[in-house]
């Protein structure tokens, strides 16, 4: 009972924090236009925004998701790293030549970037309703996950005393009230707070498992003895997954408009630089991390199921708050970590959300401060919604979701990433190409076919995507002057 005591005084003391923060970043605030509310009046250092990235890019399905699909799949889970380390690569193709051009014309969301390329073309506007539209549904698809992830662990950690739905609907409530209050600022400073807490709850809780267990080669020969099969050598469809997953991940995860937007709001080119300097580390930190915290759970938890097994983290949180009141409090700064991590993300897709509806989708001025008003009443809906679709849907895996959103959200890379650094790229080769990739993944999760020999129905569906996009854009004429101007900087 002390363990769950403690777990709701923290989850109590954690929210007046927050609180704390939201009203400071209100007072803060510089005027009520999209560009204050939304980015934060383009004025994040090198620190803040570092954090805010972290925080953000690892979420409830890194630190539930990722260990559940280790604890499946054993060793071969390592790759996970690989993953996220291509994310950091990527985005070194986009943000140096995309920030200078939205600090030049006032970018606040991505659609920004498609309507300003595309100006004037045949198709420009249906290919940045299509391309908001996919953002908008990977956006709630992240929503959702983050939702589940944030329920399972205040039921596990307060020992059911607040459960799963009233943790939801608490949680949600909470990250609506600072998004709202304090815009980007609030999302930011809390992220940073939210990055240092995780950053040492993971580091604690990886050395109470290499400590309980005598050394990483005791913990490999406990694994083995439970399941043998986990440290094969995957068969060569397996190999062709991990290099699918990188393309994958690393392509989609550019255009994650949370992430897009941190672009445009960092401070200067040199902030946004070594922010991402400071990033490269990560993977290594964290997703390193967690998949070993997902193989310790083998050796102690066995025979869990698919859906129990996005459950380990906090499974191993109350094993170890169980053996006494010092590691019951080491537990509880390890699950404010995980919680502040899955917050933090929560805050940023909704932030996110909110300005690509206003404005992508429904045409709001990016000038006006109404767009803001608007954002927010999108925010408090589409919280709700997802919130409500969470307690509803609470058997869904964590790592499913993640594949989901990204096979869809990779079809909007073209757009982005190719545009970019070549001025022939054409609106509406860009738009049939998107909509053959859109319909092969939809396909492939309608007939259940989600793999080809091994690579992904979504990089399948790019590769079609890409190819089409790029052949039209050949066969048609030159860009105009202002693509001429954009991808010669």
């Amino acid at each position: 009972m002390m363990f769950e005591r403690i777990g709701v005084a923290g989850l109590i003391g954690y929210l007046a924090i927050l609180i704390g923060i939201a009203l400071a970043a209100r007072l803060a605030r510089k005027s009520g236009s999209p560009a204050d509310h939304f980015l934060a009046g383009r004025g994040l250092g090198v620190f803040v925004l570092f954090l805010t990235l972290y925080a953000t890019a690892y979420s409830g399905n890194s630190l539930l998701g990722y260990p559940g699909q280790a604890y499946r799949q054993g060793f071969s889970w390592v790759m996970a790293t690989g993953f996220m380390l291509s994310i950091i690569v990527v985005f070194h193709a986009l943000a140096p030549k995309l920030r200078p051009i939205a600090v030049r014309e006032g970018f606040v969301t991505p659609g920004d970037w498609v309507r300003f390329r595309f100006s004037g073309e045949p198709g420009s506007r249906a290919l940045l309703l299509s391309v908001s539209s996919l953002m908008a549904v990977a956006l709630a698809n992240f929503l959702f996950g983050s939702l589940k992830a944030m329920g399972e662990l205040t039921e596990q950690f307060t020992g059911a005393a607040i459960s799963y739905e009233w943790g939801v609907f608490l949680l949600a409530g909470m990250v609506l009230f600072y998004e709202t209050v304090g815009g980007m600022r609030a999302v930011a400073w809390t992220d940073a707070l939210q990055g240092v807490l995780m950053m040492l709850g993971l580091g604690a809780l990886l050395h109470w498992l290499l400590a309980g267990s005598g050394g990483l080669g005791s913990l490999t020969n406990q694994i083995l003895e439970v399941r043998p099969g986990a440290a094969d050598v995957p068969e060569l469809r397996e190999q062709i997954n991990w290099f699918s997953t990188i393309a994958l991940m690393g392509l989609a995860s550019v255009v994650y408009p949370q992430a897009i937007q941190r672009i445009y709001a960092a401070r200067s080119g040199r902030v946004l630089r070594h922010s991402f300097a400071l990033m490269s580390f990560m993977p290594l930190m964290t997703t390193l991390v967690v998949t070993l915290i997902g193989l310790a759970a083998i050796a102690q938890f066995r025979g869990l199921g698919d859906i129990e097994a996005d459950r380990v983290m906090p499974l191993l949180l109350g094993a170890w708050a169980r053996e006494g009141l010092w590691l019951s409090l080491a537990a509880m700064i390890v699950f404010l970590g995980a919680l502040a991590a899955i917050m933090s993300t929560a805050d940023s897709v909704l932030l996110s959300l909110a300005s690509v509806a206003a404005e992508d989708l429904f045409g709001r001025s990016r000038r006006k401060a109404g767009t803001t008003r608007f954002g927010k009443r999108i925010a408090v809906v589409v919280m709700a919604a997802m919130a409500l679709l969470a307690v509803l849907a609470r058997d869904v895996t964590l790592w499913g979701v993640i594949e989901l959103k990204m096979e869809l959200l990779i079809q909007c890379v073209p757009a982005f990433l190719i545009a970019i650094h070549w001025s022939r790229f054409r609106a509406r080769p860009a738009l049939v190409g998107l909509a053959f990739g859109v319909a092969i993944a939809i396909a492939g999760v309608a007939f259940d076919a989600k793999r080809i020999s091994g690579v992904h129905i979504g990089v399948v569906g790019f590769a079609v995507n890409a190819a089409i996009a790029c052949i039209g854009s050949l066969l048609g004429s030159p860009g105009s002057a202002s693509q001429r101007v954009c991808c010669s900087e």
